[in-house]
């Protein structure tokens, strides 16, 4: 597997002026927000979705300012959205350190939430481009939806798979959608090209978050995410899904009571990730990932060869052999 530094070579320029806008972009008069904001900067990832969108731009045409703004504002939108989910789950860990909900009150990271989302609109419109502005609005609309049928799907507890697949194309691939589309319209990309990135982003953004569901059948090492963090919240994800619907009825309602009492014990919580590996639940849900990940590099097939179409293939796989 290429590390990230690796593919995101022929960027590394272009990532670095990302990064000085996106910091540049967040300074405030007040003491609690910038240091807020030095508390969410100290947990950023490693960039995934803003390195889609400049490789695909720098495939397209060339990148532009406004390809730089643009995967600005979607990852500040990103941001903000971290940010209120953590208070929405009560999460107290993000990659390993103190969330900001954690260290302070969760009006805190609500309102410093706030802030990140008003600064990605003001920099979306600030690109003066409707598509863009419609795609961010559109974008921050879905991620929302995402969570709220996430939010209401633990009241169902077992639904179909078409259902979980809403919900993660709603609340992860939506987003991946929209940095591909946005690198390919910053560049002047074809109608015909801006389609295929939309389509191609939504299956990487697909395999991201299966893959970050497996995460949480194993132990967290240095994850940042505490085992059983999505089922404590009553988040039947695809590999528990996969086994309580492929089980016959009298072995799997025992798991289903225990979901349905929500009692989400240690051990219980060992019992039920027990079941779906034995199940097979974590071999069908790398399975649905893996088919993501063919389809997203099949719609790159009909690009000529080079070095960016090269990055966004070997990133592709990244995002499905990572370990945290």
């Amino acid at each position: 597997m290429h590390s990230i530094e690796t593919i995101t070579s022929s960027v590394n320029n272009e990532l670095e002026k990302f990064k000085k806008v996106y910091d540049n972009i967040l300074q405030s008069k007040c003491n609690l927000l910038n240091n807020s904001i030095e508390i969410v900067l100290s947990s950023q990832g490693k960039r995934i979705r803003p390195t889609l969108s400049l490789l695909i731009a720098k495939l397209c045409g060339k990148i532009t300012d406004v390809t730089i703004n643009s995967a600005v504002f979607l990852e500040l939108l990103h941001t903000a959205t971290l940010l209120h989910d953590d208070v929405v789950d009560d999460t107290l860990l993000r990659r390993g350190k103190p969330s900001l909900n954690a260290l302070y009150q969760n009006k805190v990271a609500v309102l410093v939430g706030d802030y990140f989302l008003s600064t990605s609109l003001i920099m979306a419109m600030q690109t003066a481009n409707l598509q863009l502005i419609s795609i961010v609005s559109s974008t921050g609309r879905e991620l929302s939806e995402g969570e709220l049928f996430q939010l209401e799907s633990t009241r169902e507890i077992i639904f179909t798979e078409e259902r979980y697949n809403e919900i993660i194309y709603r609340k992860t691939a939506s987003l991946f959608s929209a940095c591909c589309q946005i690198g390919a319209i910053s560049a002047g990309a074809t109608k015909e090209q801006i389609a295929l990135f939309k389509d191609f982003g939504m299956h990487v953004g697909m395999a991201f978050q299966i893959k970050d569901d497996i995460f949480d059948y194993f132990p967290a090492g240095d994850l940042g995410k505490p085992t059983g963090n999505d089922i404590r919240e009553g988040k039947v994800t695809l590999p528990l899904l996969y086994a309580l619907r492929n089980t016959k009825k009298e072995i799997a309602n025992p798991y289903m009571e225990m979901i349905r009492r929500r009692d989400f014990t240690p051990s219980n919580i060992d019992t039920l990730f027990s079941f779906a590996k034995e199940e097979g639940g974590i071999e069908y849900a790398e399975k649905r990932m893996q088919e993501h990940v063919e389809k997203a590099i099949g719609y790159l097939t009909v690009l000529p060869d080079s070095q960016e179409k090269s990055a966004l293939i070997d990133l592709t796989h990244f995002i499905t052999q990572r370990t945290r």
